[in-house]
């Protein structure tokens, strides 16, 4: 699977903007993204902390990455 441009910890940031009132298209245009990247991250991350987060694995050693970036 192709490793994503934002961490998870970024998308949530930009997901908690949005909610701020912050409108779509301007987040999109600042951080470089596409408007349907960033609704695919609202509907797979919509209404999660970034504690309850799924862990993230290297998929090749199988380890828990780190996720403070």
């Amino acid at each position: 699977m192709k490793k994503s441009r934002f961490t998870d910890s970024q998308i949530m940031s930009i997901l908690k903007q949005a909610e701020a009132g912050t409108p779509v298209a301007e987040l999109c245009r600042e951080h470089g993204m596409s408007n349907a990247s960033f609704y695919k991250w609202r509907s797979r991350f919509g209404g999660m902390d970034a504690a309850i987060l799924p862990p993230t694995v290297n998929q090749t050693t199988k380890k828990p990455l780190n996720r403070a970036a």
